[in-house]
């Protein structure tokens, strides 16, 4: 197999305000409902993430829950494993981890990720290298992690310029608020659509999260 060009679009990373504002000006001109909801919302924010055993494991906790849940689970959770790391989480019996707000499922993944980590069965740090599809196929193999939670990692974690979500209900519900559709599109119409937004699709997604909470906000 050739090896990637090192200015390869999946090794960009989005790394601080000016790269987002490059992201949307490439946007704005290649796709006019990127415009059109830039026009709305602006310059989204950065929105990166820690990554590592940590930055997945805020992810699990996150899964299917508001943003203030999930911030206020993860911080008691993080509060009550210190450091947090695997052997510490693992130290922890599920009765302790669930006084922190975890519920079982969400334990057994965030366990079964920890002993991953300590068995080498998963290296944080290989993850760097990674193109998307490598990257899913990496965590979906441990225990409990979905293509979303791979994808949400590859986005705000590893912060892939090219990195989209297209299983996330946010970004599916945000371009139809934006096309004015009666229905969602599925994940493969939406990672389709996603194709003209390439190599800014790390763009696009942040654009469309903020287009969707400004479109809750205003009851649309």
């Amino acid at each position: 197999m050739p090896a990637r060009r090192k200015n390869s679009p999946a090794k960009r990373t989005i790394e601080a305000a000016r790269d987002i504002r490059r992201g949307c000006r490439a946007l704005r001109r290649g796709c006019p409902h990127m415009q059109m909801i830039h026009d709305t919302v602006g310059d989204p924010p950065l929105r990166r993430r820690q990554g590592g055993f940590t930055g997945l494991a805020r992810i699990v906790v996150g899964q299917q829950l508001s943003i203030a849940s999930a911030d206020a689970i993860w911080t008691r959770l993080s509060n009550g494993v210190v450091p947090f790391e695997p052997s510490a989480l693992l130290d922890l019996s599920e009765d302790e981890l669930r006084a922190h707000g975890v519920s079982r499922p969400k334990i057994k993944t965030l366990q079964g990720i920890a002993d991953s980590v300590i068995h080498g069965r998963i290296n944080f740090d290989a993850l760097q290298h990674c193109d998307g599809i490598e990257l899913r196929e990496r965590l979906t193999a441990l225990p409990g992690i979905g293509p979303w939670s791979a994808d949400i990692y590859h986005v705000f974690c590893l912060g892939a310029q090219d990195a989209f979500a297209p299983g996330d209900l946010a970004l599916q519900e945000a371009l139809r608020i934006a096309m004015q559709c009666e229905s969602r599109p599925s994940p493969n119409e939406l990672l389709a659509f996603a194709e003209r937004w390439k190599p800014w699709r790390g763009v696009a997604a942040r654009l469309l999260w903020s287009y969707y909470a400004n479109a809750r906000t205003n009851q649309v």
